[in-house]
């Protein structure tokens, strides 16, 4: 079978492991499995993080500078996939197993934990769920992109994907190249992605393009001797104003720490801590003419009276270098197309206040590869035995439980996430003090306010797939 993945960020790097994995070879030089990843971007890991220009790799998500937070069911896919993986995800950020809430003046509003399991010095890992990983997406990228051949990752830009009913779809290029057929073509080509056209080949134009959220995210790093007396080892801050929101964790573990690849252990925080501030601007700002310098003194300017001791400690000696803007996606009827699939912010780009992006990416593709495999090879010792027609239904079998499982999921953490990111828009002072009169109440409730967000992060997408196949079975 000829399998096409268009994108080569998290998502599609993380899928191409995934159908290796569950797509097994019978030898190394069985060709019924063909993967091809097409990148609109050069991905070879030789061009170092700080050399990467929009001709190497998308800025919004795979520069050093982007931060994010996999969640315990993001690291659990991980670790399913491959335990080394994990090890080397684990090693590029810090483990924290704490998430602070506070506003501008330093008050604490409350705290959870990132997990329920909280012995730390239970060494049977099995039994537990790991903590939650702050890192950058570079970093996570790396770890991926690092397990993939580079002659399996083709520099070329994507013009229309075709969606066939009957036999093959088909890839067209930029340049007029002749197009590629394949049996399977997935789109992880993020929010503004060519292959999702494919799903509606009736309209004339995107018929749900993406939306501009009015809100921008900027961060940095500094040495993190200047904070470490006033942070707490293990711990995720997020600080709330009514004027934007700000957040900071430290970015690595010390390289001398004995548990840095364990996501079970907080380890000694390293030299550097992560910071990010988001914020209200009501046109989408433009990367190309942007006045970095400009940008840095307005964020001075904004926070200039926040009294959070880390807070004024990051502003005294920030230089922003990236701005990132915040795009989502409205629900999408369908994520499947005879044989074209959407995974990822392709088919659901979330708010950065989810946290959980990367994460359901990750589920997405681990959904789709166990499904995929299950319909292949139901009553065939090989892929080759499976006849054209056969293969499309298996495919489209496979397709369509993927999204009745996905969709219900995501819609629900998108609805979530909607509603956290609007306490980090500008509000009035009455607006905002009861912002803060709603969090302390929270606080009070506190396995009330955790049994909802361990409904998404201690969730094991692979335990729903086996029961979907046991029920075909």
């Amino acid at each position: 079978m000829k399998i096409v993945i268009i994108g080569a960020g998290i998502a599609g790097c993380a899928g191409y492991l995934e159908l290796r994995k569950h797509l097994p070879q019978p030898t190394e030089s069985d060709e019924s499995h063909e993967i091809t990843i097409y990148e609109a971007y050069n991905t070879k890991l030789s061009i170092a993080a700080d050399e990467r220009t929009e001709e190497h790799t998308h800025s919004s998500t795979l520069l050093i500078g982007g931060g994010l937070g996999v969640a315990p069911n993001g690291l659990n896919v991980l670790k399913r996939l491959d335990e080394e993986l994990l090890k080397d995800v684990v090693r590029g950020g810090y483990v924290t197993a704490i998430s602070n809430m506070k506003n501008k003046n330093g008050w604490p509003l409350f705290s959870i934990k990132s997990t329920s399991s909280d012995d730390s010095n239970n060494n049977n890992n099995n039994n537990r769920s790991p903590y939650m990983l702050a890192t950058s997406r570079y970093s996570l990228w790396t770890a991926l992109r690092g397990r993939i051949p580079d002659h399996h990752i083709i520099h070329k830009r994507i013009s229309q994907v075709v969606a066939r009913s009957d036999g093959r779809n088909s890839i067209h290029f930029v340049d007029n190249s002749s197009p590629v057929e394949a049996d399977l073509v997935i789109g992880a080509d993020g929010v503004r992605g060519t292959t999702k056209r494919a799903l509606f080949p009736d309209a004339e134009e995107d018929p749900y393009p993406p939306n501009y959220e009015g809100l921008v995210g900027v961060g940095g790093f500094i040495p993190a001797a200047d904070v470490k007396d006033i942070v707490e080892p293990g711990s995720m801050n997020f600080v709330f104003g009514g004027n934007g929101f700000f957040g900071y964790f430290f970015s690595e573990s010390s390289m001398s720490a004995a548990n840095r690849d364990s996501p079970y252990h907080v380890s000694e925080p390293g030299d550097s801590l992560a910071w990010w501030s988001t914020y209200e601007i009501e046109e989408c700002p433009d990367w190309k003419t942007l006045d970095m310098d400009d940008v840095t003194r307005q964020l001075r300017e904004r926070h200039a009276n926040w009294k959070e001791p880390v807070v004024k400690k990051v502003i005294q000696s920030l230089h922003v270098e990236n701005m990132y803007p915040t795009w989502t996606l409205p629900a999408l009827p369908t994520w499947e197309r005879d044989g074209v699939v959407l995974v990822g912010d392709a088919a659901h780009a979330l708010p950065s206040s989810s946290g959980q992006g990367s994460s359901q990416a990750l589920e997405d593709v681990e959904a789709l590869a166990l499904l995929l495999a299950h319909h292949l090879h139901m009553g065939n010792a090989h892929l080759d035995e499976v006849s054209p027609k056969a293969q499309k239904n298996a495919i489209k079998a496979a397709a369509s439980q993927y999204v009745n499982l996905r969709q219900p999921h995501l819609n629900a953490i998108l609805e979530s996430a909607q509603k956290t990111q609007n306490s980090k828009r500008e509000m009035g002072i009455l607006k905002e003090y009861f912002m803060y009169g709603v969090m302390k109440i929270m606080g009070l409730f506190p396995g009330f306010m955790s049994n909802q967000i361990r409904t998404v992060t201690e969730y094991n997408i692979a335990d729903d797939v086996a029961r979907i196949i046991a029920s075909d079975n």
